[in-house]
């Protein structure tokens, strides 16, 4: 079944990634919030496992474009597509961390503007709306 999923993060105008489409192994309509948060880690540590690992002899300079600067410096990451770290994801720890992340509310998942409080609460994938994930961030300070 293929969704619709942005990631946004809180005091940014732009998504931090516009609207992709995934394609999950399921096909009910009906659907836990728990088991819809594995199902998109599960698609994803496929593609990032499926990607290669080349192991380069020399550092190859890979400059972008001025369009791509704007994005890099509005998340904080630079990344160029290089992966050095060579592991491949474990599937069942990345969707426990996933579910953990959203008990301790270090995320909070919208469909179609609506929160999704529980992991129980059951979506119905065939309306097609977008989901929406946003990253919380915990505000840091002093008394000092």
């Amino acid at each position: 079944m293929e969704i619709k999923v942005t990631v946004k993060q809180l005091g940014r105008k732009h998504p931090i990634l516009s609207e992709q489409k995934l394609e999950i192994a399921y096909n009910d309509p009906k659907i836990s919030l728990e088991n819809l948060l594995k199902l998109i880690v599960q698609q994803q540590v496929e593609t990032f496992n499926a990607k290669s690992f080349e192991l380069e002899d020399a550092d190859d300079t890979k400059i972008p474009l001025d369009d791509y600067l704007n994005i890099l410096t509005d998340t904080g990451k630079a990344g160029f597509g290089s992966i050095y770290n060579e592991k491949k994801a474990d599937l069942q720890k990345a969707q426990e961390n996933a579910v953990q992340s959203f008990e301790d509310g270090m995320f909070a998942v919208f469909y179609n503007d609506e929160q999704l409080d529980s992991l129980t609460q059951t979506v119905d994938l065939s309306l097609q709306h977008t989901f929406t994930f946003i990253r919380l961030t915990f505000l840091a300070g002093s008394y000092w």
